[in-house]
């Protein structure tokens, strides 16, 4: 199994919305104390997830061209793409609202668009984290590319979280079982889930 997170390289993009993939895979990382391994192109790290091994992925290509790497190591580990598990971002999605899915499209993300162009298949499964959306379309470039408002930052800590529980449902119990358990909660500090 092979989990990647989707983001931009560097302490630029670190807080940025666009960058929530690596927010829950780094969280993901230190809760199962695990060691990121870097390379140019590429972090990574080993870990058990609830008894099974998983490696963590972070594409250090930006988002754009995440594609290569994650078709590059999933080669190198023998991993199929009903194997990768993708967690990024999603407009679509309100902060606090996190949803799993088996394939499907882009929905305008890059990187998604990137990995089912070198994988040659959209059929891996997503763990998609709301963001939310601008009030106007011509916002979208700016409002992903920028971080998280401190009014958010309470919730945004939930929400990774939310992500981490998300990824550990999948890998132990699968798709289904974890859609069932994560689609319904909200995942807010101010709110009970």
């Amino acid at each position: 199994m092979l989990i990647v997170g989707l983001g931009n390289p560097g302490p630029d993009y670190a807080a940025h919305r666009h960058n929530v993939g690596f927010m829950v895979l780094d969280r993901l990382n230190e809760a199962l104390s695990g060691d990121w391994t870097d390379k140019k192109r590429y972090s990574m790290s080993r870990v058990r997830v609830r008894g099974s091994a998983v490696s963590l992925l972070k594409p250090m290509t930006y988002m754009n061209r995440s594609g290569n790497i994650v078709a590059e190591r999933a080669r190198f580990l023998n991993t199929s793409p009903e194997e990768i598990l993708v967690v990024h971002d999603d407009l679509d999605l309100p902060l606090g609202k996190i949803r799993l899915k088996n394939g499907g499209g882009a929905a305008g993300h890059n990187g998604l668009r990137s990995i089912a162009a070198d994988l040659g298949t959209s059929d891996f499964p997503r763990i998609r984290v709301g963001i939310g959306r601008p009030t106007r379309k011509e916002q979208v470039r700016s409002y992903v590319l920028n971080p998280f408002h401190a009014s958010e930052q309470e919730d945004l800590q939930f929400v990774i979280d939310g992500g981490v529980e998300a990824c550990e449902g999948f890998v132990s119990e699968g798709l289904r079982a974890t859609q069932n358990s994560i689609h319904g909660k909200s995942f807010l500090a101010s709110l009970p889930s």
